[in-house]
């Protein structure tokens, strides 16, 4: 029995992670659940599920929560100790990261201070920190075993051989909802526009930088840091259906991918279960039907974003911290109104070049220039 806490339970990926925990009761165990500002819908998980602990991230709202709609077997805490203690706690064994954004980093880096398993969602944590947080695994003997389902894919795909045998790895983008558009066709794009994606359900944040391929070029930035891959090793290719969710060829030719119909359930289950497999309540693929795979390269001239992850992989350093924080804050823009789609790769851009590069930031420094970049691109205009 591996007993789970989920940061970040009320988002998609923790939604979906309640679904798994539930149909494996035999298998798994949900000790705590944490939520930044939606307590309500976090104290109906604890009537549901009966966690030992639930988490209020956001402190100001300490004295404003009805603590009566959370459940009497359920202990609430609010802000980072909260955080600080459901990670560290002898009762966890697996720490799902699955917070949005930088925010997601401290529940992270704690877990694995503690030498506990981590299956991490939020990507932003190696894009920001990526050296620092696998130096910090190795050195605690941790286990961090990937969500997403690309680089889920990848981590299969590469037990197929030795990581000296490994020439590629390959990530599989569907493209968004304006896969084939030019950047002139671009212009003018409404936030509905870009939310409406045709293959996945997700938070609105994950949504756009998925129309805006920022979700790859993220991607690309964590998968050089998890599976320590030089800048020449990695390379990304549109596929409409999402059923290749990522390949690697190896030095032979051969090439293993991972298919499955586009259903988070089941690389949550296999991180939760790994590295064991078990029934799953996710989708399956019908073979008694026909069905295409496209696969085409994609267009970094209509999608600059992308570019930017391949450069930010290859630099290294400062830039991951500083392209994640101008991006989150940029989406967060171009959904208000205040700036347009196609500025938000300009953006990130600009504050990217201005910025004091450092090659071989500590934590602070990074957690400092994160700051910074919020600051800078709020400015952009």
């Amino acid at each position: 029995m591996k007993r789970v806490a989920v940061l970040g339970s009320t988002g998609s990926i923790g939604t979906n992670c309640l679904q798994v925990l539930d149909a494996l009761p035999e298998r798994l165990s949900l000790s705590g659940i944490t939520a930044h500002r939606r307590w309500r819908e976090l104290a109906e998980q604890t009537q549901s599920n009966h966690p030992r602990w639930a988490v209020v991230t956001d402190e100001s709202l300490r004295h404003g929560v009805d603590r009566g709609a959370f459940s009497t077997k359920t202990e609430l805490l609010f802000g980072e100790s909260g955080i600080e203690r459901l990670c560290s706690a002898p009762e966890v064994d697996v720490v799902v990261s699955a917070i949005v954004g930088a925010a997601g980093l401290r529940g992270t880096w704690i877990a694995l201070e503690c030498g506990k398993a981590v299956a991490i969602a939020n990507k932003e944590t190696l894009v920001v920190a990526g050296p620092l947080v696998m130096e910090l695994a190795k050195r605690t003997n941790a286990t961090l075993v990937p969500v997403d389902s690309e680089h889920s894919a990848i981590f299969q795909a590469l037990q197929a051989g030795r990581s000296n045998e490994v020439k590629r790895v390959v990530l599989t983008s569907s493209g968004g909802p304006f896969r084939g558009r030019t950047l002139a066709r671009l212009r003018d794009v409404t936030p509905a526009e870009a939310l409406a994606h045709p293959t996945w359900n997700m938070g609105p944040k994950i949504t756009i930088d998925s129309a805006t391929m920022m979700n790859k070029a993220l991607e690309v930035i964590e998968a050089k840091w998890l599976f320590g891959l030089r800048d020449d090793q990695i390379d990304v290719v549109v596929h409409p259906q999402s059923i290749v969710h990522s390949f690697v060829e190896f030095t032979d030719g051969s090439v293993i991918a991972q298919l499955s119909p586009p259903d988070m359930r089941l690389p949550i289950q296999y991180a939760l279960t790994y590295p064991e497999r078990c029934e799953s309540i996710a989708s399956k693929l019908d073979w008694t039907k026909s069905f295409d795979l496209h696969f085409e390269p994609p267009d970094l001239d209509a999608f600059p974003a992308l570019r930017l992850g391949f450069e930010v992989a290859s630099r290294g350093g400062t830039c991951g911290a500083v392209l994640n924080a101008a991006n989150e804050v940029a989406v967060e823009r171009f959904l208000a109104g205040s700036l347009r789609f196609c500025d938000i790769p300009r953006a990130c851009r600009a504050v990217l070049e201005q910025h004091d590069f450092d090659a071989s930031p500590s934590l602070s420094e990074l957690l400092r220039l994160d700051q910074e970049a919020r600051q800078e691109i709020a400015r952009w205009a």
